[in-house]
């Protein structure tokens, strides 16, 4: 039940999944994915802000708005930073950050924001036990303690800590 309306469901065979128009689109989810692979979808997009590449289901499947910020957030880059800019090192640790993210949402239900509740009622946890900088503009880093900021990146508000993400790191 997600007032939102970010899904849609549709009923096809199970044959039929892989042949779907909108499925063939879908890149694969972090679990799925090497280092490698992961690497070249970054460098198709290289003059791109590397928050919008990671949202792009196409490059890879499954990141949001939050788990894009928190992933960033782990791997210490910048959500501006060109995606040509990441090395193959950075692309493999925020792969990595992108599977802990998002598992450890999946272990606490989900992120529940406003209205959002699943099918039987309850909520997700993860933004109160896990989150370090969504929906924490204002409050200290838990790492560095700078004070968390939102600033946007192609048209999505983004949270940061200014000090573990520095914009100039190349």
């Amino acid at each position: 039940n997600d007032q939102r309306k970010f899904g849609f469901i549709k009923v096809i065979k199970t044959e039929e999944i892989k042949e779907d128009a909108f499925i063939k689109k879908l890149a694969k989810e972090p679990w799925e994915m090497t280092a490698e692979e992961f690497s070249e979808k970054l460098l198709r997009h290289k003059n791109a802000p590397i928050k919008s590449v990671i949202l792009d289901q196409t490059v890879i499947c499954g990141l949001g708005n939050i788990y894009a910020d928190e992933a960033l957030f782990m791997s210490k880059i910048h959500p501006k930073r060109k995606a040509g800019s990441i090395s193959k090192k950075e692309a493999e640790k925020l792969l990595k950050s992108a599977r802990e993210v998002m598992q450890k949402s999946i272990d606490s239900g989900g992120s529940t924001m406003k209205t959002y509740v699943k099918a039987d009622g309850t909520k997700g946890d993860y933004l109160e036990k896990f989150a370090q900088v969504f929906r924490r503009e204002g409050k200290p880093c838990l790492e560095c303690g700078e004070t968390i900021i939102k600033i946007k990146v192609a048209g999505r508000g983004t949270h940061i800590c200014p000090n573990c993400q520095k914009e100039d790191h190349a």
